[in-house]
């Protein structure tokens, strides 16, 4: 934005003293149209950016689970296919891993805010586990709080215990990679109505 305002201020100055000399008026016009060019550009740059779309719905995805979609092995890119699918239909996916995902992917430790980088994601839309503690209990209780869905294959089996509404339809969102593209079970999901 500021690169912006100073090339407004080089070219209207320019164009009021090119258009005081004379012979020099077409070049005062170009320069003029110049300015006028980079005033809407910041203009353009100072609107307030539309949400993703009205209310998009939130929805956990259990990274350290996808990202094993394709052939079975960790693959980032298959995690950014889940999320950009995700985000097309409407959801502001919330992505949680386990603290070793980094190592799996590329061989380090990745932190949020990496993590966001690679996702095209802010930081705040990543959760990377403590060393020491399973994600799987923090995206449990992230979906019971904020009751989402979860993006995953595992049935969470040991949790059923302590999450027992993991078990109801709809909770889980399975899918996959075939045919070279990402495929996600949306339509399984039916959000809770809940009372006015």
């Amino acid at each position: 934005m500021r690169v912006l305002l100073i090339l407004f201020a080089i070219l209207a100055g320019g164009a009021a003293a090119l258009f005081m000399q004379p012979g020099l008026q077409d070049m005062a016009l170009i320069a003029g149209l110049g300015a006028v060019a980079s005033l809407v550009l910041v203009l353009v740059a100072r609107r307030p950016r539309a949400p993703v779309g009205p209310d998009p719905q939130r929805i956990l995805v259990d990274g350290s689970n996808v990202m094993y979609w394709q052939d079975n092995t960790p693959r980032l890119v298959t995690l950014v296919a889940v999320v950009q699918h995700l985000e097309w239909l409407g959801y502001r996916p919330l992505v949680i891993f386990d603290a070793n995902a980094g190592y799996l992917l590329g061989g380090a430790f990745r932190n949020a805010q990496a993590f966001g980088r690679d996702l095209g994601l802010p930081a705040k839309f990543v959760v990377v586990a403590p060393r020491g503690t399973p994600a799987d209990i923090i995206l449990l209780a992230k979906a019971r709080k904020k009751r989402v869905p979860v993006v995953s294959n595992d049935r969470y089996r040991d949790w059923h215990t302590q999450f027992p509404e993991i078990r109801q339809p709809g909770r889980l969102v399975r899918g996959g990679w075939r045919d070279g593209r990402v495929w996600v079970d949306i339509d399984a999901y039916v959000p809770a109505r809940t009372a006015a």
